[in-house]
């Protein structure tokens, strides 16, 4: 992964922490943070044909607006999915060594948003929203020499690394299982779309479409039990 990856997902992950830590816990009544999976498809007329499900995770805070009654909701997250992961092995003429080729191509997704829904202390919280995107689309390529008896000890080059970062958004649909106001499973699908996306990010890479969906189930604690558990004082 290049540099503007690796500060891309840093920044990230700093702003979740504080955001979790620093807030209010007026303005975090009823919210969540929540870890989910993901299996993502492209969606088009001869995406399935010549295309691959992808699979990947993320990680999601809701923070329920208390002026509205907890119908409203902002949404803030991050998400990871591997689009192509492969290896190729061959001898090295040279050196007659055993050298793989390995090559992963993924997509980050950071969104901002808002979600209409049940954030109270209902059992079935049903839920749509809409989020805003920044998709960053990568692929690399290294060089590996493994040591057949000491793996930590191979040797790796960095052969290619190429991205694109672009703008897009979400479309989710979701039911969210509310157990004691403690923990939350949460279930749906979203549809997604970018704007101006590279149709390929070099030689081997998987095509990138503008359109996919995804399926996905989450599991959440509400900022009530975590603040609790962290700091041992029962609200």
């Amino acid at each position: 992964m290049d540099r503007r990856y690796h500060k891309c997902v840093t920044w990230s992950v700093t702003w979740i922490v504080l955001v979790l830590f620093f807030g209010s816990s007026d303005s975090f009544a009823g919210g969540k943070a929540s870890f989910y999976g993901i299996y993502m498809v492209p969606y088009g007329s001869d995406a399935r044909s010549f295309s691959r499900p992808g699979w990947g995770g993320g990680f999601e805070l809701v923070l329920p607006i208390e002026q509205t009654r907890n119908l409203f909701a902002g949404t803030a997250g991050i998400e990871l999915v591997n689009m192509l992961s492969q290896r190729e092995s061959f001898q090295d003429q040279a050196t007659g060594l055993l050298v793989n080729q390995e090559t992963d191509q993924n997509y980050l997704r950071l969104y901002l948003g808002l979600r209409v829904g049940g954030h109270g202390n209902g059992f079935l919280r049903p839920h749509v929203g809409v989020n805003v995107a920044l998709v960053y689309y990568n692929i690399g390529t290294d060089l590996v020499v493994p040591d057949d008896y000491n793996p930590g000890n191979e040797v790796r080059q960095h052969l290619s690394d190429e991205g694109k970062a672009v703008l897009g958004y979400d479309v989710t649909m979701g039911l969210d299982l509310n157990f004691s106001n403690a923990v939350a499973v949460d279930g749906g699908v979203k549809y997604l779309k970018s704007f101006s996306v590279p149709q390929q990010l070099g030689n081997g890479s998987v095509k990138v479409y503008p359109q996919y969906f995804q399926i996905y189930i989450e599991f959440g604690f509400s900022f009530d039990y975590l603040r609790s558990h962290m700091t041992g004082v029962q609200e």
